[in-house]
């Protein structure tokens, strides 16, 4: 088997439900019960109208400026599916437009990532399936390959293994692994709820934050009593 130029099977992927409960919230939240060390870069950014993302991904690997092997993955997806394509973050020529978006719709997927640029925005800007990208450009790709898919792929040191859950809103991209799926969700229901809590009392006027100034005595601040 060549490295660098082959297309595998993808072994396994997130559960349907666990996409479905993850969906209902936001990234931050996720985020926060990942220990903030987990996240897709602030150079990825939502380029549709607003529709969250949530679904399992199918990870493409390709040289900047080529999509031939997109193209493939395109013609492999499974509804729901999220594509992501990790090309470097190279912003020279775009790896998707129009058309392949419609093809995308088409096939039902969930959304796409694209770790470099897209073309078309403003067609793309009007559409609600997920599209995030790092750029914009009007300069079209290549078509050579090499490129791989489903393979482990990494992000701005974020690492999207085929079939983990890839999550999305205009807070950015997070992937959070198969394996540690439900002991995440679980801490991030905990922390929505808190979140809720802590509202609340901000709504009320009961809202207190004691614990700056301990932070602080602790840490040594002159002048806080």
């Amino acid at each position: 088997m060549a490295s660098g130029f082959r297309v595998l099977t993808r072994e396994r992927k997130i559960a349907d439900d666990l996409v479905r409960r993850f969906a209902r919230l936001p990234v931050a939240n996720v985020s926060d019960s990942m220990s903030r060390l987990s996240a897709g870069g602030a150079r990825l950014r939502p380029m549709h109208a607003g529709a969250p993302l949530a679904g399992p991904a199918l990870t493409v690997k390709a040289p900047p400026g080529d999509n031939l092997m997109f193209h493939k993955a395109i013609a492999m997806t499974q509804p729901g599916d999220v594509i992501v394509l990790d090309a470097g973050g190279d912003l020279t020529n775009a790896l998707m437009g129009e058309m392949m978006l419609m093809q995308l719709e088409k096939r039902g997927v969930a959304g796409v990532v694209i770790n470099g640029a897209i073309r078309d925005a403003g067609y793309i800007r009007k559409q609600d399936i997920p599209v995030y990208a790092a750029g914009v450009t009007h300069r079209g790709p290549y078509k050579n390959g090499p490129g791989e898919i489903n393979v482990s792929v990494a992000i701005d040191g974020m690492v999207i293994a085929p079939g983990d859950l890839i999550l999305g809103d205009d807070d950015g991209i997070l992937c959070v692994p198969i394996d540690e799926a439900e002991t995440i969700l679980a801490a991030a229901l905990a922390k929505q709820a808190a979140e809720h809590a802590q509202i609340a009392n901000i709504q009320a006027g009961t809202h207190k934050a004691g614990w700056v100034d301990e932070t602080l005595r602790k840490l040594g601040c002159e002048g806080v009593p």
